[in-house]
């Protein structure tokens, strides 16, 4: 006689015995942020993993097979997976998707950008910056968007996804209040950064730092002779103390740019993805306080 679910708890048998709820996520932070909802009731796959880069990531055939078996399909949106509306199609998805950007209010890409930037690659945010998770305000968004995908998709679990949603978004927001905290030591004319790409620019609008960035806010935008010989100018007259290397991106021109202008190089950013588990930027949460605590240093 088969024993009922109630008849194996009685008998002591755990709970997590139970299925866990397959969840595909884009990429790295992504994919942090679901597991802390999530919890114990969900098992969650990166298709981009720590220090890869989402802009120009490639599915492979058993990339296919994980989004075929998932029951949650999690993304950015705001285009950063430019390559998804294809691998959602191939793998003949039927879960659900969520998008974890939804509903958040934007921010315009540069439109430098498009003048300065050679577009030959193919990518779609358009004039839409998809970075938005570099402002932890918006981030309540995201955690509210996962939460209700989560539940869909798993009702069962509700309480628990709910409970764990609040805690997490009770984090996010004592590490937004931190954050202005430290950027309000500082004088706001002299909060200026140089980075690789313009992935920060949530962080810059919501701390009031000014952020300039060789490329456009897709690492596939190639930066042209003319547009870093204009930011080295730029950089120069604003008297910007640092540029920063990111953990996913080629540090050779910003190198160059940095001699030219005669400005030191302040350290590794985080921008596209977390780190690999031992490195400073593990987490969402930790990513966030390591890039905070890194440009403040070279605001001293």
């Amino acid at each position: 006689m088969k024993k009922t679910l109630a008849a194996l708890l009685l008998l002591g048998m755990p709970a997590l015995a139970l299925a866990k709820v397959p969840v595909v996520a884009s990429f790295s932070i992504i994919a942090d942020m679901t597991r802390e909802i999530g919890g114990d009731r969900v098992e969650v796959v990166s298709l981009v993993g720590p220090d890869q880069d989402a802009h120009v990531f490639q599915p492979s055939p058993a990339d296919i097979k994980k989004v075929s078996a998932a029951k949650v399909l999690v993304t950015n949106g705001l285009g950063l997976e430019g390559w998804m509306s294809r691998l959602d199609k191939a793998a003949n998805f039927r879960g659900a998707t969520v998008v974890a950007s939804k509903g958040i209010k934007t921010r315009q890409a540069p439109e430098e950008e498009h003048a300065e930037h050679d577009h030959a690659h193919s990518h779609d945010h358009g004039d839409v910056d998809p970075h938005a998770w570099h402002d932890p305000a918006r981030v309540q968004t995201y955690i509210k968007n996962i939460s209700a995908g989560l539940i869909q998709a798993d009702p069962a679990g509700k309480a628990e996804y709910q409970r764990r949603a609040a805690d997490y978004a009770a984090k996010v927001k004592a590490l937004d209040d931190w954050a202005k905290q430290q950027f309000s030591t500082v004088p706001a004319a002299k909060r200026k950064i140089l980075t690789s790409h313009d992935a920060f620019g949530y962080l810059g609008e919501s701390y009031q730092v000014k952020v300039l960035a060789i490329q456009g806010v897709s690492t596939e935008a190639e930066a042209s002779a003319k547009g870093v010989a204009q930011l080295t100018r730029q950089v120069r007259q604003e008297g910007v103390k640092a540029v920063f290397m990111e953990n996913m991106t080629d540090a050779r021109l910003l190198k160059q740019l940095s001699a030219e202008a005669k400005v030191q190089i302040g350290g590794k950013l985080y921008a596209d993805a977390l780190s690999g588990p031992s490195g400073p930027a593990a987490s969402y949460l930790q990513l966030m306080r390591y890039n905070v605590g890194t440009i403040m240093k070279s605001f001293k």
